[in-house]
């Protein structure tokens, strides 16, 4: 892939690099969540981050191996060979695109880039939620098209969870021009940063701490080659089931060295999680692969989304089988020159856990 960088301020004034974690500087650590918050809004506001890249489909085939679909699209084999140019990319396939570029000695001791990062000590980086729109005035994301992506902060805000701990909410909004000036793609992203877990609540030792019986992490266990999928009030319930290896994959894809989705050890004793973590943006691409599969050729005709809005609930680890639902579905008609539209609410679900909540939105404009 060819990448070129540059950040505009609010002048369109061309600066030198994507914004990194400068090295040999003084690290910032700030005390409350809205001290935090006002330091990141203080460091990026009114800038405009502009990054080029080639759509290479190589990057395109790899994830969908990842995914286990040989098909790309209907008819489309890419097990031998990549997609050709002027392939249209799948809704949220753009995500192993545009792929963060720091050296590991910029990385946060998990692995995380420090982009747009909430000072310490509220490091622990978690995927919350997001929007995203097509705009279909444009041609869509192809492959061997040359993209422009911008990225601004649209807000960071102190927040208090359930339980009363602090956290900083960061909105980040991506936007995606292809050749000829185009809005493509709007990507709204939300993430949530909170203290990392105190060391009293950590696990001891990852080799004496099995985890829970319910995790299938043997390297004797068989996973699934494919999502299987059952019949549930007319709608198919996807059954998925992802190993290490997709995850590490996946990272590889995304260029994410955070050490959640791949280092075990890290993972229970630091995080104390049961297993390492599916990334955010991996559920997000298996819910609208279950809607481009299940519901796009009955939403008038094959049309493709308008916009997604989704959030995440709760994590799902490797070794969890979990499914994909539709929910609800309604159509109808909006606006004055009545819009025809199909909207449809899905759930990522484990064991009863809503893990991801997700509505896809369809307009046909006539």
């Amino acid at each position: 892939m060819v990448s070129r960088v540059r950040v505009v301020g609010a002048l369109s004034r061309p600066l030198s690099i994507w914004p990194h974690r400068p090295r040999h500087t003084r690290t910032i650590t700030t005390t409350t969540a809205a001290e935090a918050a006002a330091h990141l809004l203080e460091t990026t506001t009114n800038k405009i981050f502009t990054r080029t890249q080639l759509l290479d489909g190589n990057q395109l085939q790899k994830l969908s191996l990842t995914l286990n679909r040989k098909e790309l699209h209907p008819g489309l084999d890419i097990t031998e060979n990549a997609p050709p140019n002027g392939t249209p990319l799948p809704p949220g396939y753009h995500l192993v695109y545009f792929t963060p570029s720091q050296l590991e000695e910029d990385l946060a001791p998990d692995g995380s880039d420090r982009t747009f990062n909430s000072p310490g000590p509220f490091t622990r980086r978690m995927w919350a939620g997001g929007r995203m729109n097509w705009h279909h005035d444009a041609p869509p994301l192809r492959v061997g098209d040359e993209v422009t992506e911008t990225t601004q902060i649209l807000d960071v805000s102190a927040k208090k969870s359930r339980d009363g701990s602090e956290m900083v909410l960061v909105d980040v909004l991506k936007e995606y021009f292809v050749p000829g000036g185009g809005r493509a793609l709007s990507d709204q992203r939300s993430w949530i940063f909170r203290k990392p877990p105190s060391p009293t609540h950590t696990i001891a030792s990852a080799t004496t701490s099995p985890p829970p019986s319910n995790i299938r992490t043997s390297i004797n266990d068989t996973f699934p080659a494919s999502p299987s999928e059952e019949e549930q009030e007319g709608f198919p319930t996807r059954h998925i089931l992802l190993s290490p290896v997709a995850l590490f994959r996946f990272s590889a894809l995304t260029f994410n060295a955070h050490k959640i989705h791949y280092n075990d050890p890290w993972t229970r004793q630091v995080e104390n999680h049961p297993s390492v973590v599916v990334h955010g943006p991996l559920n997000l691409i298996n819910m609208m692969d279950y809607w481009r599969d299940v519901h796009s050729h009955s939403s008038f005709s094959g049309n493709p989304p308008t916009s997604v809005d989704y959030r995440a609930l709760s994590p799902v680890y490797a070794g969890d089988e979990y499914t994909i639902t539709t929910a609800s579905l309604e159509a109808g008609q909006s606006g004055k020159k009545k819009t025809a539209y199909s909207k449809v609410g899905l759930v990522v679900e484990k064991r009863g856990v809503v893990c991801m909540r997700g509505e896809v939105f369809v307009e046909v404009k006539r």
